[in-house]
């Protein structure tokens, strides 16, 4: 429960879940002048959403977004209600993964729901924040909205950050003397980048959308409200350019890797074929006096034997020595 001017907050614990619901439409029904409230709910069931929605007013088209929580970041109004669905995201550094979550916001006149899906917990943070600036409080409902939004894409940051360190990492490896073969890590970590693109790039134009609707009548937004939200959506729009940037690197590093592998294959090639060159001259001379001709030339010298398993040693030494000036082997 929060008081815009004076900016003091009081927190109502609903732990029962027979009783949070009552305790809920209760202290809403409650709210004086200048008063809203801020509802935060962790994967509600259906039916308890279900009547909450039906005295807060929510369309139950937002209230199956809500619940399903299978939603891409989107922006919609019912109303005068202000749906707003977001991707919650962490870096896991022991799995090398990008996890995500999902946060439903319903702003309201006079109140805010959150509904959370994930491990990710947005709004605890938000909430402090709310409690250390007072005077975002005077914005009413949409400085829950902004505090959310802000800890959210800070979150995104973050993880960016670490994905960045975790793919220079995966660079010295591809790059390093050792023959390991990292195309399903290059793979794996494609694949998170790609999760974080499903979470980042829509949710610019949700923030586009936000501003846009700053300063005009009726259901608009407030203009002093516009600061924040563009302060937001210009980390939004940085931490975008670095998932691009990630992207497009790690074609870079699996185009790489896809080289070095060719370049070992080539390599393990002109090896075996030095080698069977080698072993090629020593055959032929075998399988010349293994013919069992009478008359051939050098068998009853006793020096023959000697001179053909010479003949043998010295044409396959000059043969390895050139292999291994030009770095066949």
């Amino acid at each position: 429960m929060y008081e815009e001017r004076s900016g003091q907050s009081e927190t109502v614990e609903c732990g029962l879940e027979e009783e949070a619901c009552r305790l809920v439409l209760q202290q809403l029904r409650g709210l004086g002048d200048g008063e809203f409230a801020w509802v935060r709910l962790i994967d509600p069931a259906e039916a308890e959403l279900m009547h909450l929605a039906k005295e807060l007013g929510l369309h139950p088209l937002a209230v199956e977004d809500a619940v399903q929580a299978q939603q891409r970041p989107k922006r919609e109004r019912f109303g005068d209600v202000l749906a707003i669905a977001l991707k919650t995201l962490w870096y896991v550094d022991a799995e090398a993964a990008v996890e995500t979550g999902e946060l439903m916001v319903f702003v309201g006149p006079r109140y805010v729901l959150t509904v959370r899906h994930g491990a990710a917990d947005p709004v605890t943070e938000a909430a402090r924040r709310l409690e250390a600036d007072p005077d975002m409080l005077r914005c009413g409902p949409l400085s829950v909205l902004h505090a959310v939004l802000d800890v959210v894409v800070d979150a995104y940051s973050d993880a960016a950050a670490k994905v960045r360190a975790a793919l220079t990492e995966l660079e010295d490896c591809v790059f390093s003397t050792s023959r390991v073969d990292h195309t399903e890590a290059i793979y794996s970590l494609k694949r998170e980048v790609r999760e974080f693109r499903d979470a980042v790039q829509p949710l610019g134009p949700v923030l586009r959308g936000l501003l846009s609707s700053a300063g005009q009548d009726g259901q608009g937004h407030p203009p002093k409200v516009l600061p924040y939200f563009r302060d937001v959506a210009d980390h939004l729009g940085r931490t975008d350019t670095e998932v691009r940037s990630l992207d497009e690197l790690l074609n870079s590093v699996l185009d790489a890797q896809q080289a070095r592998v060719g370049t070992w294959q080539n390599d393990d090639m002109r090896r075996i074929s030095a080698w069977a060159a080698i072993f090629a001259i020593p055959t032929m001379v075998a399988g010349v006096y293994g013919m069992n001709f009478e008359h051939m030339p050098e068998l009853r010298w006793s020096y023959g034997y000697p001179l053909a398993l010479g003949l043998m040693a010295l044409a396959s030494g000059l043969l390895y020595r050139a292999f291994r000036r030009n770095g066949w082997l």
